[in-house]
């Protein structure tokens, strides 16, 4: 059983997001694959087997199963090209638990077709801001996510979230973000899911779902650069259009091997 960890929204190793990404000839019991991604210990690892229309895909933390996530789709698709089982001039398409999800190749970088995820303004729930240790110009809520804005790109950088009470929060994850302070990118994030046993992703596409949308109304454009602002730190094309983001990274392989189970 071949096995691959691929560091995502990257061209360097051991830098952006690592996952582990299965490859699999039949589908395996649900708490195989729990034990494999515990295993394997990164915030997520895909399993892929293919169907008649290109390949069933599901995510696993080291403490569950998720329904969307944006890097291990992105280095399944990379793998998938990189390593012969698809042909670089077709398009990936994954069948999952947030529906089709597809993946091409566009001017050398990953482009993931994702359904956009925007959020609406609500009350911070009892403890989020606490545990952040922050002041929000803004709180809203996605059917995953809390997101917060908060005034600069300093304070995403600095925050140094109280965990044991931020895992009382009920979501998926809160996500973090301000507006860049100038050159690059269009705006900054970090993102905190102790719900789902990660502290922080390094970069996180499914939160960019949200972070799209978001910044669409708040800059009036569609497309844009953005970084996560993570130790590893990663890039992302984020583009908007109409109910889908585009989101877009590069991925480099640096572990291959074989599952002796």
């Amino acid at each position: 059983m071949k096995i691959y960890q691929v560091d995502a929204f990257t061209e360097k190793p051991f830098s952006g997001n690592p996952a582990g990404v299965c490859v699999l000839n039949e589908k395996l019991d649900e708490n195989l694959m729990q034990n494999i991604a515990r295993e394997m210990n990164l915030s997520e690892t895909a399993f892929l087997v293919k169907n008649n229309e290109g390949y069933d895909l599901r995510w696993f933390t080291p403490d569950a199963e998720i329904d969307l996530c944006g890097h291990a789709t992105l280095v399944s698709a990379h793998i998938l090209w990189e390593k012969g089982y698809l042909g670089k001039d077709r398009e990936a398409k994954f069948s999952t638990k947030s529906g089709l999800l597809t993946a091409k190749m566009n001017e050398g970088w990953i482009e993931l077709n994702f359904p956009a995820l925007p959020e609406e303004k609500t009350e911070p729930p009892a403890g989020l801001l606490e545990a952040l240790g922050v002041e929000a110009s803004y709180v809203g809520k996605n059917r995953f996510d809390y997101l917060v804005e908060v005034e600069s790109e300093e304070i995403v950088r600095v925050i140094k979230p109280d965990f044991p009470k931020l895992l009382k929060v009920p979501a998926r994850g809160v996500i973090v973000t301000a507006r860049a302070r100038a050159g690059e990118y269009d705006f900054v994030s970090r993102f905190f899911a102790p719900e789902v046993g990660i502290w922080e992703d390094p970069v996180t596409g499914s939160a960019h779902c949200c972070l799209g949308p978001y910044w669409q109304k708040k800059l009036n454009k569609n497309e844009f650069i953005a970084y996560q602002a993570s130790e590893r730190g990663g890039v992302l094309k984020v583009k908007v259009t109409g109910e889908r983001v585009l989101i877009s990274g590069k991925a480099v392989t640096v572990l291959e091997g074989e599952l002796l189970i």
